[in-house]
């Protein structure tokens, strides 16, 4: 299965950029996402990756730490991420893929600013790990966004 690169999304639709430049960890993302029945858009260079963010908002976000050879301090895509307001910064769920830190480690995820870490190491558990992290983030989240919903409305 390919990433819908040029498809359009619909209300509803779960939808994931996957921020990876290095094809085998993209290979390895990419089908678990889509099976997940996330739409996925690839984002390979930086100024695509924020036009798109700019366009979409979605609901994954895949960042590799070592996108075109940076690392997790200079990283274009984590750090446009984190200059975001909170709010908007809060409707992506981040995650960060690294060679460095552990999978789940939630104060690494708290000093890069994302909302969970996958060690390169245990991409073949993507999907199950996502999931689990979805699940806590949406009931962590819940409130606020319901919040904010009722605060927009008005």
């Amino acid at each position: 299965m390919e990433a819908q690169d040029s498809s359009f999304f619909d209300l509803g639709d779960n939808t994931a950029l996957v921020c990876v430049d290095h094809q085998q960890y993209q290979k390895m993302v990419v089908p678990q996402l889509i099976d997940m029945t996330y739409k996925v858009h690839l984002g390979l260079f930086e100024e695509d990756v924020l036009l798109k963010l700019k366009t979409y908002s979605y609901n994954v976000v895949v960042i590799y730490e070592n996108f075109k050879n940076s690392n997790p301090q200079n990283n274009p895509i984590l750090r446009a991420m984190v200059k975001r307001p909170g709010a908007e910064r809060r409707e992506h769920f981040l995650v960060l893929l690294s060679h460095q830190f552990p999978t789940n480690d939630a104060m690494s995820a708290f000093v890069q600013s994302v909302d969970l870490i996958v060690n390169i190491a245990d991409l073949a558990n993507f999907k199950p790990v996502l999931r689990r992290g979805v699940a806590q983030y949406r009931e962590l989240y819940n409130s606020f966004h319901e919040t904010l919903k009722a605060v927009q409305a008005i």
